[in-house]
C-alpha cells in the first residue's frame, strides 16, 4: 500500500471515530447478477440476468467517488461475464484507478481466465477442498486451480463462505492459499442465511469452532486476511449493523452496507467478517485498529 493511500485512510478513520461520522469509504458496484454457476449457498444469482451498460456503471462509479468512497469492489453474479461492446471487466478496473479510487478489487468464481493485474485484490471464491467445493459450486475446482496457475499477477485472495458443507475444510483452504503461486491470502466469511439457504447456516458453537481453527492456522503462519480480534463479535453476532461506511450500488439503487439489508432479520445473522471488522474499527476498537493496520499493510 502506498504511503499516501495509508495516510488518506488514517485521516478518514480518525475523523470518523472522533466525530462519529457516517460517510462511506467502501463501495460495491454490482455489474451484473448473471452467473454461469448456481451455487447451493447463493440467493442472488441470475435474478434478472441483466448486464448493466458501461455508461451506467461509470456513472455509478462517479457517484460513489463523489460520496467519498475510495475502496471499490466490482461484484456479480460473475464479474468476468460483464461486457459492453469491446469493454471488459479489466477496462472497469483501469477506469476506476484513473478516476482516483485508491483500492480497486474484483470478486470472481474463478472459472474464467484471470487476467486482471491492475486490481489490488481479486477475491476468488474457493469453498473447500475439491470434494466439498464441488458439492457447493459444481465440478469447478480443477478448472479454478488451472486458471490460478495461469493467472497474470499475484493478487488473488481466496474468498471462502463457511457453511454446514465445508466447515471442516478451513485448514485445506489455508494450506492451498499458502502453497499456490499467485495467491496472496484467504479471507473467510460465515454463511449469511437468506430465507432459502437457512439450512447451511452455522450455530454459535460451530462458529466458535471455526474461529478456533482459523486462529490455529494463523498461528501456523497461514496467510489469513481477517482480524481475529473480531472473532468473538462474529461468533455471537454482537457487532453493530449495518455498516454505514459501506454502500452497494446495483442498477442505480444505493443500499447501505449490503443489498440484503431489506431482508427482514438478515442483518442480525450477518456472517460477513469485513462488516464486523469495519463497524468495530469505526467505533474506535483499539485492538481492531492495530490488527487492521498490520493486516492491510501486509496483504494490500
Amino acid at each position: 500500500m502506498k504511503f499516501s493511500t495509508f495516510l488518506y485512510f488514517a485521516k478518514f478513520g480518525v475523523r470518523t471515530i472522533l466525530f462519529r461520522k457516517k460517510d462511506p469509504i467502501l463501495g460495491t458496484i454490482i455489474v451484473t447478477d448473471k452467473c454461469n454457476l448456481s451455487c447451493r449457498h447463493c440467493s442472488v444469482n441470475n435474478l434478472t440476468g441483466v448486464v448493466h451498460p458501461y455508461g451506467q456503471i461509470r456513472g455509478e462509479m462517479e457517484q460513489l467517488y463523489a460520496m467519498g468512497v475510495r475502496i471499490l469492489f466490482f461484484c456479480g453474479g460473475e464479474t468476468f461475464l460483464w461486457r459492453d461492446g469491446e469493454k471488459r471487466l479489466r477496462d472497469l478496473v483501469i477506469e476506476a484507478k484513473k478516476m482516483g479510487f485508491l483500492i480497486v478489487n474484483a470478486v470472481t468464481n474463478g472459472t474464467f481466465p484471470i487476467d486482471l493485474p491492475e486490481a489490488d485484490l481479486i477475491l476468488l471464491s474457493l469453498d473447500g477442498d475439491r470434494e466439498r467445493h464441488n458439492r457447493i459450486r459444481g465440478e469447478t475446482y480443477d478448472l479454478i486451480m488451472e486458471n490460478i496457475r495461469h493467472a497474470s499477477s499475484d493478487n488473488i485472495c481466496f474468498y471462502m463462505a463457511v457453511n454446514q458443507i465445508n466447515k471442516d475444510a478451513i485448514p485445506e483452504v489455508c494450506r492451498t492459499a499458502e502453497d499456490m503461486e499467485h495467491v496472496r491470502a484467504v479471507s473467510f466469511n460465515f454463511h449469511t442465511p437468506y430465507p432459502d439457504t437457512k439450512d447451511l447456516a452455522l450455530g454459535r458453537e460451530e462458529k466458535a469452532a471455526c474461529c478456533r481453527e482459523i486462529t490455529r492456522m494463523m498461528k501456523e503462519g497461514a496467510p489469513v486476511f481477517n482480524l481475529k480480534s473480531a472473532f468473538p463479535y462474529l461468533i455471537d453476532n454482537r457487532f453493530p449493523t449495518p455498516c454505514r461506511q459501506c454502500v452497494v450500488m446495483e442498477n442505480g439503487k444505493l443500499s447501505i452496507c449490503g443489498r440484503c439489508i431489506e431482508v427482514e432479520g438478515l442483518c442480525e445473522s450477518c456472517g460477513y467478517f469485513f462488516v464486523a471488522e469495519y463497524t468495530l474499527l469505526f467505533r474506535g476498537n483499539l485492538r481492531i485498529i492495530l490488527e487492521m493496520l498490520r493486516t492491510y499493510l501486509k496483504y494490500i
